[in-house]
């Protein structure tokens, strides 16, 4: 009935079966996914993060498939229903590799039993859903002390409350930057984790990353960043095109050339080739993998508006935001700007994180913006306070409107940044107009 429910679901077009077919599976059968996690011949490994989860599992399936076959929740169906709803569709591959949401993460975990439990980053997101960083992390300890003594945790080492999970476990692989001259000046007022865990003082960094990423360590009891495993260094940005870098493992080093720019970026490239490391792929096809990969739906993806070339781009909280904007801004070129902010239930309903991000820094490039979305008019206020010249801020609620507004233009290249559902929306306009396909036929 699940299947059924899955092939009427994208026969009807308004959706791929990514999450009502594993609703009702579980409704009427609890541990369906333990059950069909038992037929993936080599186990699954689970990603999970604030930010960068789709990227990282996506690059992970471009290391690993080929030669495996993967079964995987390809359109960021990231709880319970999308992980039944995956198994439901294939359940006999060789691994499953699923993201899954940060706070989901302890209960998909006991029903799965994953061979690998990849923990990315904590950054504040949704308040009105989450709570605090530290009640994930809560969570996370709690899954981690269940997990099997052969499973295995990659980790970001870089994450000072990341860090502090599973730090005892013996099949423990740590990721991280090691290149000071990718380093900020100075940490982001945004940043988040700042205390140590252990004894409260303020942490020490002598490279600060992103946000709170880097290596730091606590001056009060001697806590810090645990070494490198798998290691990012030598990194050269390439405008927003691509990012080098140098991919250190214990296998050896690899220079890699990732097709996306930024170094939040480097850090799930970091993620996915410590995740495919571990389940016994090659550097060298890491590399590949790595090299070869094309963004996930929604993330720095390109699309043609009449005579203006188009990038989309998630921005769901301040950390995630700040990498984007300090991307863009790189080039000091005059911009086009659509802002999409919405603020229902998967983006959280408390809009006041976009005063934490760093709008001032494109203020002087933004030629033209036009806001769109639920939270609008809100959004607009946000950009007047950024020093964004008023006269070339527009207020245009209805998303198609913003897009017929942009796409006038004679020529031009302009950057669509969105929150979750608003980013949703704008595909969903973006598929009607035929100019993306829908996000639940993304390629593994």
């Amino acid at each position: 009935m699940a299947r059924a429910v899955a092939s009427l679901s994208r026969a009807s077009g308004r959706g791929g079966g990514t999450t009502l077919p594993g609703r009702m599976l579980l409704a009427v059968q609890p541990d369906a996914i333990g059950r069909l996690a038992t037929g993936l011949r080599q186990g699954s490994a689970v990603i999970s993060a604030t930010n960068g989860k789709t990227t990282t599992a996506k690059m992970a399936a471009a290391i690993l498939s080929p030669p495996l076959h993967l079964t995987r929740n390809t359109a960021g169906a990231n709880l319970a229903s999308g992980i039944a709803s995956a198994l439901v569709r294939d359940h006999d591959a060789d691994l499953g590799v699923f993201e899954v949401d940060e706070a989901a993460l302890e209960g998909v975990v006991a029903g799965l039993k994953p061979r690998l439990v990849v923990l990315g980053n904590l950054f504040r997101d949704q308040l009105d859903r989450y709570g605090e960083l530290e009640l994930i992390a809560a969570r996370w300890r709690a899954m981690c002390d269940r997990l099997p003594e052969g499973a295995g945790l990659v980790s970001n080492a870089d994450d000072p409350l990341v860090a502090s999970i599973g730090r005892e476990r013996a099949r423990h692989t740590w990721f991280g930057l090691d290149d000071p001259a990718a380093a900020l000046p100075q940490m982001q007022h945004a940043s988040d984790s700042k205390w140590c865990v252990r004894c409260g003082a303020r942490y020490a960094y002598r490279s600060v990353y992103l946000g709170h990423l880097g290596d730091w360590a606590c001056p009060s009891c001697g806590d810090a960043r645990p070494a490198l495993d798998v290691a990012a260094r030598d990194i050269a940005p390439e405008g927003l095109e691509a990012v080098r870098f140098r991919l250190c493992t214990p296998q050896g080093d690899a220079a890699v050339r990732l097709p996306l720019p930024g170094v939040y970026n480097v850090y799930n490239a970091l993620s996915a080739a410590a995740l495919a490391l571990r389940v016994g792929a090659g550097l060298e096809q890491v590399r590949n993998g790595l090299e070869r990969f094309s963004a996930a739906f929604g993330r720095f993806e390109r699309v043609q508006l009449g005579a203006v070339d188009a990038v989309l781009l998630l921005v769901k909280n301040p950390a995630g935001a700040n990498e984007v904007i300090r991307t863009l801004a790189g080039d000091g070129a005059a911009k086009t700007l659509l802002v999409a902010l919405n603020d229902r239930i998967a983006d959280g309903r408390d809009v006041s994180w976009i005063w934490d991000v760093d709008f001032e820094l494109l203020a002087a490039q933004a030629d033209r913006v036009v806001c769109t979305g639920t939270r609008a008019a809100e959004m607009g206020m946000r950009l007047k306070y950024a020093d964004v010249p008023e006269q070339g801020i527009e207020v245009e609620p209805d998303m198609a409107a913003a897009i017929d507004r942009v796409s006038a233009a004679p020529s031009g290249t302009a950057y669509l940044l969105a929150t979750y559902t608003a980013m949703l929306d704008l595909r969903g306009l973006l598929e009607q107009r035929r100019l993306v396909r829908p996000y639940w036929e993304e390629a593994a």
